[in-house]
This record gives structure tokens, C-alpha cells and sequence, in this order.
């Protein structure tokens, strides 16, 4: 067990809500930064939501994009700075709604920048709304009775979406145990890996807790990823292509 945080990581007296997944993550990224050596030359890009605490979590290089932006920002850092690794971060509802659009196109392109995708099925920073990832029934702010699919759709699920492209890489993780938060780590290592050796978009979907807007404790927000989201969402791999495959 590490039990030493990676030299990448601050502790600041603000943060994340006690229970959230994005604290959990950004130290596997970290974690994995450090363990590949590639700590001084990763660059991230984060969005204006909740994942924008990471500016004040990390010491790497980091860009706040427009909300939405951060994987086409990332691609264009990635233009300027070829040898360098970079990393866009961002939450379900800006991947999958309002930053949909750059989302497909970079697979679409195969652009060859790593992307984590914060899937918490809930809009976290702006109040706990409908999200595009929301499961059929869930009450939150802007459905009160509950989701009702035959009006906002069923949850959009992205290995589905991106079932006929070959990218680099796609994997969806879960934060809500030791054992799948190990495996969470692993998917994350593999997508660096795989985008420093060019093989293209590689984007890992982690399955996170978001107790506040939920109004659920922490434990029982992790049991409801394991319950509930899981059986929407699988976790896995689901594709792995070599560069020019």
C-alpha cells in the first residue's frame, strides 16, 4: 500500500466535497505521473467545473479551457508541444453535452491526447441538474419526480457511441473500492502509455461519487456506483489499437 501522496499533489485548505470521486482520481493520476517519470513534462487541461479545484491539486502545468473545451484545448497544446504527454480532464456533462461535439470529433480523428471523463451521472457544479449520464428514475434538481427517459433519453453510454471508431484506447473504471479503484489506476497507466507511444484518443470513463448533490453519505454514494451505475455502465476495456491500426 502507498501511503505517501505523490510529490505532484498539494494540500490546499479548499477542496473537493468530502466524498467526491475527483479527489480519488487526481492522485491516480498523480500516482501515475510520477511512477512513468513524466511528472515535468505533463500538461493538463481542466474544465471550469468541478474538476477545476485540479489547478489548485496539482503542480503540473495546467490550462483551464472554456466549459467543455478542455479535450480540444488539449489537442492543440499537444500540436505545439509534441513531446510532450498531455491530458484533458472533465466531467460527464460537459463531455457528453455541452463539449459533445469535441468529444466525437477528437475520436473521430483518433488525436492522440489521453482524456479522463469524470462520470458522476450528475451535473456536480451547477446545482445537481439532469445529466446526459443521469439513469432512468434519478431525482435531481431539474427532475424532481425523477428521470423520465421517454423525454431526456436513456443514460448515453460512450463505448456504445463509439462502438464503430477505432481509437487508441477506451476503458470505463470504477471509484468505489480498493480493488476497482486499482483497476481504475491500471486503465489510467495504459492510456499513458498508449498516447506516449502514439497510438491515439485514448479516453478512460471513471464511474465517481458525488454525495452532495446525491444526498447520499460518501459510503452510500460508493455503494450506489456499485449497485446502480454499474449495471448501466460496464466497466472494462473495450478498445486497444496500435498507431496505424
Amino acid at each position: 500500500m502507498k501511503v505517501k501522496a505523490p510529490e505532484t499533489v498539494t494540500f490546499t485548505q479548499s477542496g473537493f466535497c468530502p466524498g467526491c470521486g475527483h479527489g480519488l482520481i487526481v492522485r491516480l493520476i498523480a500516482e501515475v505521473a510520477e511512477e512513468l517519470g513524466v511528472s515535468e513534462k505533463l500538461l493538463t487541461v481542466v474544465d471550469v467545473a468541478c474538476g477545476s479545484l485540479n489547478i489548485d491539486s496539482w503542480r503540473f502545468d495546467t490550462i483551464m479551457a472554456a466549459h467543455g473545451r478542455p479535450i480540444v484545448t488539449a489537442i492543440g497544446a499537444k500540436k505545439v508541444r509534441k513531446d510532450n504527454p498531455v491530458l484533458a480532464y472533465i466531467g460527464d456533462g460537459a463531455a457528453y453535452s455541452i463539449g459533445m461535439a469535441e468529444t466525437m470529433h477528437a475520436a473521430i480523428r483518433n488525436d492522440n491526447v489521453i482524456t479522463i471523463v469524470i462520470n458522476n451521472s450528475i451535473y456536480g457544479m451547477t446545482g445537481g441538474q439532469c445529466a446526459p449520464t443521469s439513469l432512468p428514475g434519478q431525482k435531481t434538481t431539474s427532475t424532481p419526480y425523477g428521470k423520465d427517459v421517454s423525454k431526456a433519453g436513456e443514460p448515453f453510454n460512450v463505448v456504445d457511441a463509439f462502438s464503430g471508431m477505432k481509437i487508441g484506447y477506451l476503458a470505463r473504471g470504477a471509484m468505489c473500492d480498493v480493488a476497482n479503484i486499482n483497476k481504475s489506476k491500471q486503465y489510467v497507466k495504459k492510456a499513458f502509455e498508449k498516447h506516449m507511444a502514439g497510438d491515439g484518443f485514448c479516453l478512460v470513463e471513471l464511474l465517481s461519487a458525488c454525495p452532495t448533490n446525491l444526498n447520499l453519505t460518501p459510503v452510500a454514494s460508493m455503494e450506489r456506483i456499485k449497485k446502480e451505475m454499474i449495471p448501466y455502465f460496464p466497466i472494462g476495456e473495450f478498445q486497444d489499437h496500435k498507431k496505424g491500426e
